[in-house]
């Protein structure tokens, strides 16, 4: 197949044309062939979430939250790379073109959140908005669900942490002045290169990347400590990047950073590969040739201490690239520690109403 023919299956405004199938599933659902030969975007369907606690907790050891709060499952970012494409198989449906058109919305997680910080049992801790999909996606505009979750949040004064790829994150810039004041806040933009046309086809519905520079300036410009999360370096793609990445986000007003590599579970192999044949099949070789060889020979590794850095001698030249690009531009390599003690625990919407 030649270039021409694999570009022209891409779909505009999508990260894959691909529809897998979902590994649990009898029946395979694939996209019209239409959509993908005309470049046309099938419409994003929105369906309603009833689960019955909204924070998730973990015990992993490389991950540095161990309570989320996931106010959509699936992301209309679309971006090819995404880690959280598996989970869309345990909802019957396909980690590819289904992750990014078919989003399950947490509507009423304002209130179930309030509800779990009530319980007795409830201890505060930083709370991680986000940790799967992106808390600002571009329906958040419209329903507003992460908003009212923050301003739960401010409410009881419970700390959280934010990551995002998108500059809607300065919308609320009032809620998080206001948790700033009592050190119980920061913010992490997602940054993965520098360069707007490579962002467009690998995370078609996320902000370009002056646009997260420009949310990073404003926040810090507010007070409010943010960083920058390199996510995910991807090797012979965009490893190369990192020194000026590290420079421009200084130079706008970062105070940490962190980088986490390419992570490429099961289901999201072939969707990654048939991406690079679609827009980088010169580079596909080299750039999954040196994936394997951060992960001793396997395109992934599961293991926990692995799984984000990497090994070996090539690992290692990203971790000093990085280190050293942040002593340079004064950067730190961690966020600032999170307050509890200003949590304050309220009374149910019943009891408010008594007075």
């Amino acid at each position: 197949m030649d270039t021409d023919k694999r570009k022209s299956e891409a779909i505009r405004g999508r990260g894959t044309a691909a529809n897998p199938a979902n590994r649990f599933a009898r029946l395979e659902v694939q996209p019209d062939p239409e959509y993908a030969e005309s470049g046309i975007s099938p419409k994003t369907c929105f369906y309603s979430d009833d689960a019955s606690d909204v924070i998730a907790v973990n015990d992993s050891p490389d991950v540095p939250f161990d309570a989320s709060l996931n106010p959509y499952r699936g992301c209309e970012h679309g971006c090819v790379y995404c880690y959280a494409r598996p989970f869309h198989e345990y909802l019957d449906l396909s980690p590819g073109l289904d992750f990014e058109t078919k989003i399950m919305v947490k509507k009423d997680s304002a209130r179930k959140l309030r509800r779990q910080l009530q319980r007795p049992s409830w201890q505060p801790r930083t709370l991680s908005v986000s940790g799967v999909t992106d808390p600002y996606q571009p329906v958040e505009r419209r329903l507003g669900v992460t908003r009212r979750c923050l301003e739960v949040l401010a409410e009881f004064r419970n700390p959280f942490t934010i990551v995002t790829k998108n500059y809607m994150v300065t919308r609320d810039i009032d809620i998080l002045e206001e948790m700033a004041r009592h050190n119980a806040v920061k913010v992490m933009i997602s940054l993965t290169s520098l360069n707007p046309d490579l962002t467009r086809i690998m995370e078609p519905r996320t902000s370009r990347p002056e646009r997260r520079l420009k949310a990073i300036h404003e926040l810090s410009r507010a007070g409010i400590p943010v960083g920058v999360l390199f996510a995910p370096v991807i090797p012979a793609l965009t490893d190369e990047e990192l020194p000026a990445m590290v420079a421009a986000a200084a130079k706008t007003g970062a105070m940490f950073a962190s980088y986490v590599l390419l992570r490429v579970p099961g289901a999201v192999v072939p969707l990654f590969e048939t991406w690079l044949d679609q827009h980088y099949p010169d580079r596909k070789q080299k750039i999954l040739s040196r994936l394997k060889s951060l992960r001793g020979g396997k395109l992934y590794d599961t293991r926990f201490g692995y799984r984000m850095k990497g090994q070996g001698a090539y690992a290692e030249q990203i971790r000093q690239t990085f280190r050293i690009s942040c002593r340079r531009h004064g950067l730190s390599e961690a966020g600032p520690l999170l307050n509890v003690s200003a949590f304050r625990r309220m009374p149910s919407q019943g009891e408010l109403d008594l007075f």
